[in-house]
């Protein structure tokens, strides 16, 4: 793996996300991330995992500057691929946990709200849903995962929004549910697939499948009519100009 790091610990695998300073995400680690996932999914001695970013941040989502460059073909598989990986992590049937140790907006966000659990680190990062001022439209099956936890209401005008919450916020909202020190966020994510590690595995999978059966009907259902949306409106031209200046912003800081 290149863009990850996996150890176990426990019984319980450990996927680090390891890409630049924002662990922003392309094609190659999106696969990596997949394979990780049904990779513990398969393995019997695996109880759980844990998802876990950097310090300062757990992932910035997508790479708009990678992405920006692909064209129309590796846009259309790129899509597909990410729908995948929210599909493979929402339906994995063992616990999981996000270790949210900074910044998460966005892809970053997406990834949290697939797991049971998320541990977010105290300190002025922010987390949520900011697609839409980008020009990016948002599937149906992510508004579905986003209001699984915060609420129909609060799901809507945050997406419309684009809000993105700190800490403090996104935990009396529902989105994440605890708050730890940074120094104690591995702590903390382990000690919470823990005590649910414990309990009888068949009755507690079998439990999970259920009450995500209708959230996982909805991201395979019109997928691709979903995917051809958000790809429509990726190559519009205002969308673009949206990106680009966005692009520009984030060299410069890289500069």
């Amino acid at each position: 793996m290149q863009f990850i790091t996996i150890s176990t610990e426990e019984r319980i695998t450990h996927i680090t996300l390891d890409r630049g300073k924002s662990n922003a995400m392309h094609m190659e680690m999106i696969d990596e991330l997949t394979q990780a996932i049904l990779e513990a999914e398969e393995d019997p001695a695996i109880e759980g995992i844990i998802l876990h970013g950097k310090e300062n941040f757990f992932t910035s989502g997508l790479d708009l500057i990678t992405l920006y460059q692909y064209n129309e073909e590796q846009m259309k598989i790129f899509w597909s691929r990410f729908m995948t990986l929210i599909h493979t992590l929402t339906s994995f049937s063992k616990p999981s946990v996000a270790a949210i140790s900074g910044h998460s907006p966005a892809g970053g966000c997406v990834l949290g709200i697939c797991c049971d659990y998320r541990v977010m680190a105290r300190g002025e990062f922010i987390i949520g849903l900011n697609e839409v001022p980008v020009g990016i439209v948002v599937p149906p099956s992510i508004f579905k995962l986003y209001s699984f936890w915060i609420g129909q209401r609060l799901a809507y005008q945050y997406l419309l929004e684009g809000k993105l919450l700190n800490p403090e916020k996104a935990l009396e909202v529902g989105l994440i549910d605890e708050v730890v020190d940074p120094d104690r966020i591995r702590t903390a994510a382990l000690r919470k697939i823990k005590s649910v590690t414990q309990f009888e595995k068949n009755s507690w999978r079998s439990t999970k499948q259920n009450l995500r059966k209708e959230l996982l009907e909805s991201i395979t259902q019109q997928q691709e009519a979903a995917i051809d949306q958000v790809l429509k409106q990726w190559w519009a031209p205002a969308t673009r100009a949206v990106l680009k200046t966005i692009i520009e912003n984030l060299t410069a800081k890289k500069a």
